[in-house]
């Protein structure tokens, strides 16, 4: 049997603000990294900050998530020393998509090359 990761159980809005400070720290805004987010997952503001006050977990959050982007599986590249095109389990990748966005956001990446466009 196997146990999931506690990164699944943990509340988005407990991370969220790690995103936020991350992306603040190197001069980039809130509203990027909230754009950021609604792009990955399809949710609109409303919802975003719905999930936030509700405190759901990260598993919930993508599994709630209205509208998947398709193009996230351009999203390559390496996180905390993983591929995140190599991940297998499909939530633990997504939450490893959001983390590579954000990471590229700090790292001062245009907005067009983050969302893929």
């Amino acid at each position: 049997m196997t146990t999931k990761h506690r990164i699944f159980t943990t509340s988005f809005a407990s991370v969220y603000p790690y995103y936020v400070a991350k992306a603040e720290k190197k001069g980039r805004t809130k509203a990027e990294v909230d754009a950021i987010i609604c792009w990955l997952t399809g949710y609109n503001q409303n919802e975003l900050e719905g999930q936030l006050k509700e405190q759901t977990d990260f598993e919930t959050f993508f599994q709630e998530a209205p509208n998947l982007n398709p193009s996230r599986a351009l999203i390559k590249g390496v996180v905390c020393g993983v591929r995140v095109e190599d991940i297998q389990e499909p939530t633990m990748r997504e939450i490893r998509y959001l983390d590579k966005l954000v990471d590229e956001l700090a790292k001062g990446k245009s907005m067009d090359k983050i969302l893929r466009v």
